[in-house]
Formats: C-alpha cells, structure tokens, sequence
C-alpha cells in the first residue's frame, strides 16, 4: 500500500494522519510535514497511525528527528498503533520516547 499522510496544524498541535508503509522511499515525504511543524513551532505532535501497516529504521528516524527537532518537552503521541507497529517501535526503544495511545482526546493532555 502506498505512504500517505495528512497534515494539520491547530494552535501549538500538529496533528498528521499516515497510512500505508513508511519506509525509505516514503520517509521524505513525513520528514517534510514534521519539518512544517518544527517550523510552526508546535508542542505536540500528533501521529495518527490506525491505517499504518508498516514502518522501517527510515521512519524511525523521522520519529527521533522530530523529537531532536522539537525539543524534548514536545510530545510526541502514536494513536492507535496496529500491534506490528507497536512491536517495532517497543523492540526499538522508541516507546520509551513517545505516548503511545489508542485513542487521542485533546482535552485529556
């Protein structure tokens, strides 16, 4: 399935919906929209990640540059991961630097 992702910006929240496969090919295209939002000035990042079947070392790079990027008082949260991509990102360490969450309320953060 082909990488896409949607991005909105509201307040101090950037919130990007992705579906398909991020890998190396599709990484640039994430790394622009995070880039957008390290630009903005946002908080807290928002992946929405229902639709993502699957995510490689690229991706997860994306991942570490928005947190270096960012600062690391911005949160970063991954909503609804299917269990191969929360697989990937606990094998990884990467659960350690994001919120992972099933369900994204922005009055509950």
């Amino acid at each position: 399935m082909a990488f896409t992702v949607t991005s909105e910006i509201n307040g101090s929240t950037a919130i990007m919906t992705l579906s398909g496969s991020l890998d190396a090919t599709s990484a640039p295209t994430l790394m622009a929209q995070v880039q957008d939002a390290v630009n903005a000035k946002c908080q807290r990042l928002v992946l929405m990640v229902q639709d993502l079947e699957y995510v490689a070392s690229a991706g997860l790079r994306v991942l570490l540059f928005a947190k270096q990027k960012m600062g690391s008082d911005t949160d970063i949260y991954v909503i609804a991961p299917q269990e191969q991509i929360k697989e990937t990102l606990e094998r990884s360490g990467f659960d350690q630097a994001v919120i992972i969450r099933e369900s994204y309320d922005p009055a509950q953060v």
